[in-house]
């Protein structure tokens, strides 16, 4: 997995919303990863982060976009 091809689509300190946001991602086909960084000793610093590849991010800005509005 080259760094250079995953972009951020979305951040958040609720790392169980990316996880939901994953797997409708997956059902569309699209492969995503979640690097979560809130501290595990405190939860109250840092993000979680969903990361898609560069080629599918329009494709899952549109997914998700549907289910948000």
């Amino acid at each position: 997995m080259t760094q250079n091809n995953w972009i951020t689509l979305e951040t958040t300190i609720k790392p169980y919303q990316l996880e939901l946001m994953k797997g409708l991602l997956l059902d569309n086909e699209i492969q995503s990863v979640i690097i979560n960084k809130i501290d595990s000793s405190y939860l109250q610093f840092g993000e979680a982060e969903l990361k898609v590849k560069a080629s599918d991010l329009e494709t899952a800005k549109e997914i998700l976009k549907d289910v948000q509005e």
